[in-house]
């Protein structure tokens, strides 16, 4: 096997096997054209299926940083019936009630009630409250608190309480002991003044906004904040969201509670088209308020797993993330094969995947999804040539998003940004912003502007998005340099080669401002290896790292892998030791990547099915729901695949089959780091061209 795995594999030993695949997406990008070009999977042929059919079909669950897999376990806290829930529910009450009385019936039997309500007592004292009571104040103030209920009147007590805890303590209890019917502050000597709660309404100050508002919420029990204990600066939470991105989330959030959505934070951005689970935290977050959101319908998210913590969450406080991605409609790559013959190429790809692992390329959605790629905008801001950049921003494309399309046909034509704008829809934000600066640009006669003008344009769009695009290039470059490195020394560990130095005490800032999905080393030092170093044997395949093109990286030693970086770069008239820019923000320091990634915990099923279009995976709501329809709980967090394959005895829809022949579908499990592409792991286990998943980040 290792002598097989030392010959590079490349599209071309595919192309029989891979002719007849048929894309689901006309692809805008090849994997060729972004530098990703070999296999380290020895098998001959792979198999293809459908991937994200639906959302269930790729879930996605966050890894913290102490190995925990978040999911979701509960909805929250139990606030019991909101007034409007009870409210609503004594009106359906009251209607079942009244049905067929006649007015003068009802009005005599709603008197009669009145009635019976006013002679009852306002609240229960019982006798430990009381007893409690009056270990803060005497029993004269006791029965003038009593007599509120009567009188309507206030009270102050003439009793004094310096300690700061024990006020809090005697608020506490005077809502617990009389059931939230009175209101106690505190005077500027310290006193209680005591009055009959009012009915709050729509009073921001008062009942459960004065409750979502405060710091604790106290329960008629005397439970602090639901059981979560004190009240803390950040307010951690689990987040399950369907076909939503994280940042909407996060704004979707911020605006329900009417706070600002910088209060909010994750430790990672998660991917719109899925099932996914994460963390959030929100900087003096009250648990009622947050998890009361539970009840909005139609959120296409849940919340639970609250914990007050002393610290917040930051971008890249993760160590992973674990995937449950289901393949739809598996068939092996070339026609005529049996379902055994099926069986045994996924077993043999899986074992591949297992034991090798897979090139660590960044995925085709790294590069966008349209005809001109983000690392060519990438080349020319690191050319400087700023007129170039804002041509390809704006330029006609063969593939483009299509409201951009009227756009792009008036500035071809006529070169009026003002005209242009007009035409492009808000949320082209890159697009948008170049365009409004232009407009405020002088023209020469043909049309063009100064290079200072197109600088401007470009600069206004907002920092993470233009970086982007020198980022693809870096990506652009390391894939290519990977493919180079697999085709000239297989999987075998060579002189020069670099791998982290976990022993060394001096250690080179690598921060390029990578986000969390493809960030891999920022403060890190780095060996190249030695004839001594490989033969120890410390040292495989899986420690060699390959840095992304920057002026603080060290390059590989190894003269021939050293070349590559030079040649590669040449061809964009760019050189890999000259990439500082009079623009500090261009200037790309580097990162350093690993060269294979090694999935952890894989495990898959192959399935069949009948039913097209019904989920084949339970996602962790639908557990959360049928464990609890069954009298258990979700206390279990980690689960085996089995438990959330849907069996095919389990659906009632078999009947509606939309095909008398079964087919088959693919359910891989797997734990990948921060740095790892899904979708390259899945080309390396199917063996096939990711082209056409490049919209399917």
């Amino acid at each position: 096997m290792a002598e097989q795995l030392k010959r590079s594999v490349s599209h071309e030993d595919l192309a029989g096997a891979n002719k007849k695949l048929k894309p689901t997406l006309i692809p805008a990008l090849t994997e060729d054209a972004v530098g990703i070009l070999k296999f380290i999977n020895p098998t001959s042929v792979g198999f293809q299926g459908s991937l994200k059919t639906l959302h269930s079909d790729f879930q996605v669950n966050e890894i913290e940083p102490n190995g925990n897999v978040v999911h979701l376990t509960d909805l929250g806290i139990d606030m019991g019936k909101s007034k409007k829930e009870k409210k609503l529910e004594q009106k359906a009450k009251e209607a079942q009630e009244f049905e067929g009385k006649s007015e003068e019936e009802i009005s005599k039997i709603k008197a009669e009630r009145a009635k019976i309500q006013e002679s009852e007592p306002k609240y229960e004292l019982s006798e430990a409250d009381r007893m409690e009571l009056l270990d803060y104040i005497n029993a004269e103030e006791l029965n003038q608190i009593e007599q509120l209920f009567h009188t309507g009147n206030h009270m102050e007590t003439n009793t004094s309480i310096d300690d700061k805890e024990k006020r809090g303590r005697l608020h506490q209890l005077l809502r617990k002991a009389f059931q939230g019917k009175l209101e106690s502050t505190t005077s500027s000597q310290n006193t209680f003044k005591i009055v009959i709660a009012k009915n709050r309404g729509n009073n921001r100050r008062g009942g459960d906004a004065n409750v979502m508002d405060s710091m604790h919420h106290v329960d008629e029990n005397g439970v602090i904040n639901y059981g979560l204990g004190p009240f803390k600066p950040y307010l951690h939470f689990a987040v399950f969201k369907q076909n939503r991105d994280t940042m909407d989330v996060a704004n979707n959030i911020a605006k329900m509670l009417r706070i600002s959505p910088k209060t909010i934070n994750y430790a990672g951005t998660k991917d719109r088209r899925g099932v996914t689970c994460q963390k959030f935290c929100i900087h003096r977050g009250k648990v009622l308020r947050v998890s009361a959101l539970n009840k909005m319908k139609n959120s296409n998210f849940k919340l639970g797993s609250f914990t007050y913590e002393d610290y917040p969450l930051k971008l890249g406080d993760l160590s992973g993330n674990e995937f449950t991605i289901t393949l739809r409609d598996v068939k092996p790559a070339v026609e005529e094969s049996t379902s055994a013959e099926l069986h045994t190429i996924v077993a043999q790809c899986f074992d591949s995947l297992d034991k090798h692992g897979f090139i660590n390329y960044f995925g085709m959605q790294r590069f966008g999804s349209f005809s001109v790629p983000t690392h060519q905008l990438g080349v020319a801001l690191l050319q400087e040539d700023w007129g170039k950049c804002v041509d390809l921003l704006l330029s006609e494309q063969e593939v483009c998003a299509p409201g951009t399309m009227d756009m792009r046909k008036i500035w071809k034509e006529k070169r009026d940004p003002k005209e242009a704008s007009k035409a492009l829809p808000r949320h082209f934000v890159a697009e948008n912003c170049v365009l409004k600066v232009l407009s405020n640009e002088q023209q020469d006669s043909e049309k063009k502007y100064k290079p200072h003008s197109y600088l401007k344009s470009l600069l206004a769009i907002p920092k993470n998005l233009r970086m982007m695009y020198v980022h693809a290039y870096q990506s652009y470059v390391w894939n290519l340099v990977a493919s180079k490195r697999i085709e000239l020394f297989g999987l075998e560990v060579q002189e020069g080669d670099l791998v982290l130095d976990d022993q060394s005490t001096e250690t080179t800032s690598v921060d390029d401002g990578f986000e969390e999905d493809v960030a891999v080393s920022n403060t890190v030092a780095v060996k190249a290896l030695t004839k001594e170093d490989i033969n120890s044997g410390k040292y495989s395949i899986f420690d060699v790292v390959l840095p992304s093109p920057g002026f603080k990286i060290q390059y590989p030693t190894n003269e021939k892998l050293r070349q590559v970086y030079i040649d590669t770069m040449a061809k964009d008239n760019l050189d890999p030791f000259n990439l500082m820019r009079k623009n500090k923000e261009f200037s790309l320091t580097g990162a350093y990547r690993t060269l294979l990634s090694k999935p952890k915990d894989l495990s898959y099923e192959i399935i069949e099915y009948k039913v097209d279009g019904k989920p084949l995976v339970r996602t962790d709501l639908e557990l959360l729901e049928m464990k609890k329809s069954e009298g258990g709980t979700a206390e279990s967090k980690e689960m085996n695949l089995s438990d959330r394959i849907i069996k095919s005895e389990d659906s009632a829809d078999n009947t509606t089959a939309t095909t008398t022949e079964p087919k088959f579908a693919v359910v891989l499990k797997m734990k990948l780091d921060v740095s790892s592409y899904a979708t390259m792991a899945l080309r390396e286990f199917m063996r096939i061209d990711t082209s056409r998943y490049a919209q399917m980040k």
